[in-house]
């Protein structure tokens, strides 16, 4: 396999967890999974909340497809690979940049940051599992680039 090959499989692996992950926000985690959803939309002073789960998940999603196509670096071993790079950006986006969830002692300036911030925390505006917006979590509508 060649490395423009690879490097197409991890990108477009990356492209296609956001689109799951926007679906499973929109329809899973506000729809029939609420009960588990509500923790992260619910203000709290925990390190971990139920909402956790979903990163579990993915990331058991992740390791599976590493050791089923690891024996031969089959496009499944990079596919796994893909979701982990995803789960790694989802995380900095979303736990440092917009919750802060880990401190690092700055603060993410620039205009993605601030769009992906603003984006998210409309989404937060709602504690219920309707009317919300923004379900993203990487990809910013432009709409958010433009505003100060």
């Amino acid at each position: 396999m060649h490395i423009l090959e690879i490097f197409g499989i991890i990108l477009a692996t990356v492209i296609g967890m956001e689109v799951i992950a926007w679906s499973s926000h929109k329809f899973l985690m506000h729809g029939p999974l609420w009960f588990i959803h509500k923790t992260h939309h619910t203000p709290t002073h925990c390190r971990f909340e139920l909402n956790d789960v979903f990163g579990i998940i993915f990331g058991i999603a992740s390791i599976l497809c590493i050791i089923a196509g690891i024996d031969t670096f089959s496009p499944l071993f990079w596919i796994g690979i893909g979701i982990s790079v995803y789960g790694v950006l989802y995380f900095f986006a979303h736990d440092i940049i917009v919750h802060r969830r880990v401190k690092l002692g700055m603060r993410m300036r620039g205009r993605y940051a601030e769009a992906l911030r603003k984006a998210h925390l409309l989404h937060h505006k709602t504690i219920t599992k309707d009317n919300a917006e923004e379900f993203g979590f990487l990809f910013v509508h432009p709409k958010h680039l433009n505003k100060k």
